[in-house]
């Protein structure tokens, strides 16, 4: 007699919510800032800095999870 191969069902997964991502940063981590020299504090450039409010992870630190 011949045995009868069966097929396993799998339980479906429900769909991975994504976190929130930082308003300030919108999920970067790094935030655009604007460096001033001199008395009278001219803009010479911008640079690159952390997020302070995600501290650089990207994610919203004030989501409701």
């Amino acid at each position: 007699m011949a045995r009868k191969t069966t097929t396993r069902r799998t339980s479906a997964k429900p769909p991975a919510v994504e976190p929130a991502s930082c308003p300030t940063c919108t999920g970067t981590g790094t935030v655009a800032r604007t460096v001033r020299v001199g008395r009278r504090h001219r803009a010479v450039g911008r640079q690159e800095g952390l997020c302070l409010t995600c501290l650089g992870s990207g994610l919203d630190p004030n989501a409701d999870a």
